[in-house]
């Protein structure tokens, strides 16, 4: 299945979060803190080279207002493209 977001939208697929650090510590679910960094799948707006982004991009992106779907197992989230905040390099 394909999803194209619609609008000034884009689809990311989460970044895994460490479960350990790097000293080998394992952190427990109730003190992770969600980062908020994903890899771009698709991109809505055909006009999104004047937003720098593309297909494969990872990013950091914020806000309150993301859909998270799962399907076949993944997870995604659509996000509008004024939420992503950097990209990663």
């Amino acid at each position: 299945m394909k999803l194209t977001p619609v609008g000034e939208r884009v689809v990311i697929r989460p970044l895994k979060v460490e479960e350990r650090t790097k000293g080998g510590i394992y952190i427990p679910q109730s003190s992770k803190e969600e980062k908020k960094e994903g890899e771009i799948l698709e991109i809505g707006e055909k006009d999104s080279e004047k937003f720098g982004l593309k297909k494969g991009d990872k990013i950091l992106y914020g806000g309150y207002s993301s859909d998270e779907f799962e399907i076949d197992g993944e997870k995604f989230i659509i996000i509008e493209l004024k939420d992503v905040l950097a990209r990663l390099e």
